[in-house]
């Protein structure tokens, strides 16, 4: 059997295929915070305070949206604002298996670099 994970997914506009989600670490912890209980810090809730989203629906792939993407939906940066909005307005869902996650910054990864040596040079003048 696959683990399980649970996330909050935030869906800002119902006719948008773009969502906001939070990995949570504690789903109990998470509805007993949604209830109200709001004693329970979030940094027991949430597995971090990163923030993903996906531009495809529930099947996308998840990528860190820009400051001005945050800034322009949740009217913050600042990442325990938008966690708390995502857990507020957002719905729990637990599934067998994760989203694939994506980077927009492949060009500065030491995993996806080609490199040519000092030999491999043709042409010339």
């Amino acid at each position: 059997m696959a683990p399980s994970y649970t996330k909050a997914v935030y869906k800002p506009d119902s006719q948008s295929t773009d969502e906001f989600i939070i990995i949570i670490e504690d789903a109990d912890l998470a509805q007993k915070w949604i209830a109200g209980d709001r004693t329970i810090p979030l940094v027991e809730i949430v597995d971090s305070f990163d923030v993903f989203h996906t531009g495809q629906g529930s099947q996308g792939i998840l990528e860190r949206p820009s400051k001005q993407v945050l800034d322009t939906v949740f009217s913050s940066t600042n990442e325990q604002d938008i966690v708390q909005i995502v857990l507020e307005k957002g719905r729990i869902i637990t599934g067998a298996t994760p989203h694939k996650f994506g980077s927009k910054n492949d060009s500065r990864s030491g995993n996806y670099q080609n490199s040519v040596g000092g030999g491999g040079h043709q042409g010339g003048r």
